[in-house]
């Protein structure tokens, strides 16, 4: 039922729940997990074009630092993983990577209850409502609220 997994990733240290699911969700399928880092450039728009290089290059060494730890915890579970790097809208660069890899169902974090992400909206609501395929949400703030 699903051979790819797609886990977008920001970095953020509070992922182990989300790693745990994902390697389970996996494991059971014998699947692919397909781990993504988007580089937000919306932030760019204000930046002065001498500053936004060094700005790109600390984020896509945040990606790769983000992307290996993500592997290295789910080929820990014996489970084959990939990595990718992206720049762009979040939500919409996840949304073209479940399309253009044939991604089975996504899992990643969400902030829950967190009221500026849900009056702004949030990535993970923004994939929610526009994924062609289920979406499994994970809350990260170490809750079950």
């Amino acid at each position: 039922m699903y051979d790819d997994i797609l886990l977008p990733t920001d970095g953020d240290e509070s992922m182990d729940n989300v790693y745990a699911h994902t390697l389970d969700l996996a494991q059971r399928h014998d699947a692919t997990v397909h781990i993504l880092y988007v580089i937000d450039d919306r932030a760019f728009l204000t930046l002065a074009s001498d500053v936004v290089d060094n700005v790109v290059s600390e984020l896509e060494a945040t990606g790769e630092e983000a992307t290996t730890i993500a592997l290295d915890r789910i080929e820990s579970g014996d489970v084959e993983a990939t990595a990718a790097i992206r720049r762009g809208n979040p939500a919409e660069e996840i949304i073209d990577y479940i399309e253009r890899e044939d991604i089975d169902i996504v899992t990643m974090g969400t902030h829950g209850s967190n009221y500026q992400e849900n009056m702004v909206g949030s990535v993970s609501a923004r994939v929610v409502a526009d994924a062609p395929v289920p979406v499994l949400t994970v809350n990260v703030n170490g809750s079950d609220e």
